[in-house]
Order: C-alpha cells, then structure tokens, then sequence
C-alpha cells in the first residue's frame, strides 16, 4: 500500500513540472507580441520669417530737461506779504506769484509824480520870462545879462523835468517789481521764503523755481561709430538740424516702446575728447506735463528704412556662441542656425544675419527641439499668429 501511494505523488510531480515549463514557454511569446510602439517625434510649430520693409533705428539713452529754467528773485526790498500760488502748481505767463510790501513804493511814486508838476510848473515860468525878456532886449529895454540868465532858468527846468520823470519811471519800475509774475507757462517749485520775511535787503532773495516742461527737450549722446553711421547711411549733416525735421522717439520707464514723437533740433559742434560722443538734442511736446526734467529717457534715431526678416522674439535662443534659432529641415531634423539680431517690430525680432527667409523656423516647442533628431513639425504663418502692422512709430518728413 505504501508503494502505490509513493507512485502517485511522482505522477503529480511530473504534472506540475510539465505545466511551468510550458508556461516559461508561452511567456517570452507574449510578452514580445505585447510590446509597446516606440513613440512618434515630438511636434513643434514651425514657420518661415516674415519680410517686411522696417526701419533701422539707433537706440541711446538720455535725460530730459525743462527748455527753459528761471530763478524768481526779490528785485526789491521790503516785506514778502503774499503768496499767491499753490506749490508745485501750472502757472501761466504773466500769472501774479507773490507780492512784496507795496506802500512804501507807491508813496514814492506819488513823489516823483509831484515832483514833475513841480518843475514843469518852473519852466513855464522860466519859458515866459525869456520871451519876455528877449522882447524887452530887442527894445533895448532890459540887459543881455538878464536875457542869458532866464534862458539858463528854462533850461535847467527842461533837464530837471527830464530828471523827475525818469525817477518817476524808475519809481514805477520798482512799484512793478513788488509783484512777481511768472515769466512763461510752467510749472513752478515750492516757494523758498514764507510770507512775512523781509526780502531783497541784501542781494537778490530767491522766491522759487520755475521751468518749462511744454515742450521738452531731451538731451542724449552718440558715439562716433553711430555718428558717423548716420551720416553715411541717413544722410544727416551736422549744422542742418534745424533745416531740416528730422524724428526722434522716446520712450520713458514706464512706456511700453518708443510712444512719443519729437524732433532733433540741436547737436554740439564738437565730440567730447573723453568719451568720443557727440551731445544731442531732441524737443518732445509735453502739454499734459507728465514728462519731468531729471528723468532718464530711451530714445530712437531713425537711420534708415528697407527690407528685412523677422521671427517671434521666443524663437530666438542664446548661448556660450551667441543668439540662434533653431530649423526643421527636409528630412524634418532639427539644426541650430547662427543668427545676427536687430530691432524689434511688433513683438517679432529683425533678423539681420543667418537666415534666408525660406527655412522652416521652430516658434513654439522649442524646448522639445533638440537638433539633431526629428520631430513633426505643424507649419504655421506668422502674420496669422502676430498682428504685424506698419512699423511704428513712422518717421517725420526729413527722416528715413
């Protein structure tokens, strides 16, 4: 009984043996029909550059100042008894600002203006008393000596009339001059004396500051590769500059681009020996005032205008050998192209160098574009993408 039962437990044995070496057989089959397809190239969206006609710009920075600055000054003494505006504020030409004590000059004037009719009452009478007496010498009634004595009395009428009337208008002069008024349209600083100080008793008293900010210039400098670039390339002749309009753009902190149209009115005679620039001047209107002297500006000179490429600003990459983009070619694998940059229109980049204008250019998924492998590129127009439109700002008649 024993034996039989040992029999059977080897016949169970070789069952299960059987069976996992079938399935050590099956396994290796399945699992290479189950393996997965590798996957496809990533995809990226390429497009070919745009050309359009822009124009070349210098780009330089530079500061605003006020076209014209005045210190207020107390041109006579007494006590400053108003203040007749509000720090800080517009003011017009003319418009009063402070006002000095007045009684003082105002009795002076009626002075001098009594002081006419005094002697204009003398010289009548002295102009009456030498006719007189020229008549009486003709009838050989009176002396030469009397004659050449009423003539010397009217002429000293006639110069102490004169005298009394330019102290008159001297008086009037200083009466004027206890109300300052605002020189030109501006804006005017705090004031620097309160009322109640006396002003103007020792020297001129500064009151405040005035400048005008509409218009504005801005003053900027440029090298003398660029100077000599915009001769030769724009055509701009050093001492024509008020001949001829020729733009300048500005563009502040806060702006976004180069809003604010002006032009070039002045430059230097001479290039600073140090520095090898040339200063320059463009004028801006301000009629809001928003522009303040003191504030750093960047500004754009138009150099010249013609044909170029452009791509989106995020196709173009930077490393160790400078700016490239990166090309889809025929066989659909990625290249890395050496590219030469310039301005920028429309939020696309002015391709300078490197490009033809017929490569396919990766835009988007850049990340994933490794040159060298392949990838599905998906084929895009720019213009569709990008709202290109007339570059702006546009030169002014004189500019390229």
């Amino acid at each position: 009984m024993i034996h039989k039962k040992n029999h059977g437990f080897r016949s169970i044995q070789g069952v299960s043996a059987l069976t996992v070496c079938l399935v050590l057989l099956i396994l290796p089959i399945a699992c290479k029909e189950k393996a997965p397809a590798p996957p496809p190239p990533p995809a990226v969206t390429v497009a070919q550059p745009v050309r359009k006609a822009v124009t070349d710009y210098l780009e330089l920075s530079g500061n605003t100042q006020a076209i014209y600055t005045v210190q207020l000054v107390a041109r006579v003494a007494g006590y400053l008894e108003k203040v007749l505006f509000v720090d800080g504020q517009m003011v017009k030409k003319g418009q009063a600002l402070f006002l000095i004590q007045q009684n003082t000059y105002q009795d002076t004037l009626r002075q001098t203006e009594a002081q006419i009719l005094l002697q204009k009452t003398q010289l009548d009478f002295a102009e009456k008393q030498w006719v007189r007496y020229s008549n009486l010498l003709q009838q050989k009634a009176t002396s030469q000596e009397n004659v050449d004595n009423w003539r010397y009395q009217r002429d000293s009428a006639q110069a102490n009339l004169k005298a009394a009337e330019a102290a008159r208008d001297l008086a009037k002069l200083n009466l004027d001059y206890t109300e300052v008024t605002a020189p030109f349209d501006g804006r005017i600083d705090r004031r620097l004396v309160d009322p109640g100080n006396l002003v103007g008793g020792s020297g001129n008293t500064v009151l405040a500051e005035l400048n005008q900010i509409n218009p504005i210039y801005v003053y900027f400098n440029i090298s003398d590769a660029d100077l000599a670039r915009l001769m030769e390339e724009a055509h701009w002749i050093p001492g024509q500059t008020r001949k001829v309009e020729w733009s300048v753009f500005l563009g502040l902190l806060n702006d976004q681009g180069y809003p604010h149209k002006g032009e070039l009115n002045f430059a230097s005679i001479s290039l600073t020996p140090t520095t090898g620039t040339l200063l320059m001047r463009g004028v801006f209107p301000n009629p809001d005032g928003k522009i303040m002297p003191g504030l750093y500006a960047r500004v754009r000179v138009p150099v010249k205008k013609g044909p170029a490429l452009l791509v989106p600003q995020e196709s173009i990459g930077y490393d160790q050998r400078g700016s490239y983009v990166l090309i889809v070619n025929e066989q659909n694998v990625v290249q890395r192209f050496s590219v030469r940059t310039g301005t920028m229109v429309d939020h696309l980049q002015v391709v300078e160098e490197g490009l033809a204008g017929e490569e396919w250019v990766v835009i988007k998924g850049i990340q994933k574009a490794v040159p060298g492998r392949k990838v599905t590129p998906e084929k895009q127009d720019v213009r569709t993408s990008y709202q290109t439109s007339p570059q702006t700002p546009r030169p002014v008649k004189g500019g390229p």
